[in-house]
């Protein structure tokens, strides 16, 4: 074998071998999600940065379910936000910024998750109806005000399609999925709900949530 075609080879692997490194993502660091060991979460109503005024709490009613399967005490949101409204405080954005002291006051949680809502709803193509929900979310320790875990996932109605059928296909499936959409309530509240389980079930190895104390895999490596 030639030196420029040894010399080729081992660029070629080298290159490879940084593109694999860069795909890989850096383990989420849980030593203060360890140390802390909340046992309570207060899941508080979710800021809203899309134009879907139903976004907020469309999130918030399928967030509860992933949290609490954790292992997680979870308090439950309509007492909250009845809390909320009876102290005056009724925006979501005015409540993500009271106080951690007051909010530990108030409801004794160990920890409050912070939603964020980036993309909610059904943008219409010419061949697609995509309905598309993206979140953010952090935990924080209301005792201490540490950052324990934070997190973003997205999902959509069009996961796993494919172009069968060619462009008669496609227009079809976008018609049937507009009539849908259309005679829905709220068709982004099952991708929401797929979303928040993205988001919120426990999965240390993806750099996803711990498991909480009344899990089985609590502390589990």
């Amino acid at each position: 074998m030639s030196r420029a075609l040894i010399t080729l080879s081992l660029s070629l692997l080298t290159m490879a071998w940084l593109g694999g490194c860069a795909n890989q993502v850096a383990k989420y660091d849980y030593t203060a999600f360890r140390k802390a060991a909340p046992k309570s979460i207060l899941i508080l109503p979710p800021t809203n940065q899309s134009p879907d005024i139903q976004a907020t709490s469309g999130v918030l009613s399928t967030a509860t379910a992933p949290v609490a399967e954790d292992g997680f005490y979870v308090y439950p949101v309509a007492l909250v936000a009845q809390t909320f409204k009876d102290n005056g405080v009724n925006s979501p954005a005015e409540i993500q910024q009271l106080p951690i002291a007051k909010l530990r006051e108030v409801f004794g949680a160990d920890a409050a998750l912070y939603l964020d809502v980036k993309d909610y709803g059904a943008s219409y193509q010419v061949i697609a109806s995509n309905v598309q929900v993206t979140l953010e979310a952090k935990l924080v320790d209301l005792r201490s005000g540490d950052l324990l875990w934070q997190g973003k996932a997205s999902a959509s109605n069009q996961e796993g399609r494919n172009n069968q059928g060619g462009l008669v296909g496609l227009l079809v499936a976008a018609l049937v999925e507009q009539v849908i959409n259309s005679s829905m309530t709220d068709p982004s509240y099952h991708v929401a709900a797929l979303a928040n389980s993205r988001l919120l079930t426990a999965s240390p190895n993806a750099n996803g949530m711990l498991y909480g104390p009344r899990s089985p895999n609590y502390q589990a490596k």
